[in-house]
C-alpha cells in the first residue's frame, strides 16, 4: 500500500456508522477489521521510517554528544504529517480497498456444500 498517496484525511472525520457497517453486517467486525488493518500499516510505517533514519546514524560510544542531522529532522517531521494508520485503514475499508474474511463462516459454507 502506498500510504503517501492515499486520499485519506489527515484530521478526525465523523463517520456514518451503517456506512462502516454495511459491508459485514455489524459496525464491531468493521471495527474489529479496521483495527487489524491499522496495525499492519503502523508496523509498515514504523519500519520504513526506521530504514531511512537507519541510514544516519552514527554509532559514538560518548553519550554526552547527540548529533541531530537536518535531514533526519525533515524526514521525522514528512512522517509526522502524514494520515494515522487508523485513518488510513478507514479510508481503505471505505473504498474496500481491504481483504478479509470470517473463518468460522467459510467452514461453514465448506460444510453444507459436502
Amino acid at each position: 500500500m502506498d500510504y503517501k498517496k492515499s486520499k485519506a484525511p489527515v484530521n478526525t472525520v465523523t463517520r456514518d456508522i451503517m456506512d462502516l457497517c454495511e459491508e459485514t453486517g455489524n459496525i464491531y467486525e468493521s471495527v474489529a477489521i479496521i483495527g487489524k488493518r491499522a496495525n499492519q500499516i503502523a508496523v509498515e510505517i514504523k519500519s520504513d521510517l526506521s530504514k531511512k533514519l537507519q541510514e544516519f546514524a552514527s554509532y559514538n560510544d560518548s553519550l554526552e554528544e547527540v548529533f541531530e542531522n537536518r535531514e533526519q529532522i525533515e524526514i521525522s517531521r514528512y512522517y509526522e504529517k502524514l494520515p494515522k494508520p487508523t485513518l488510513l485503514a478507514t479510508q481503505e475499508f471505505i473504498e474496500g480497498n481491504v481483504y478479509w474474511r470470517d473463518p468460522a463462516k467459510s467452514t461453514d459454507d465448506i460444510e453444507d456444500k459436502d
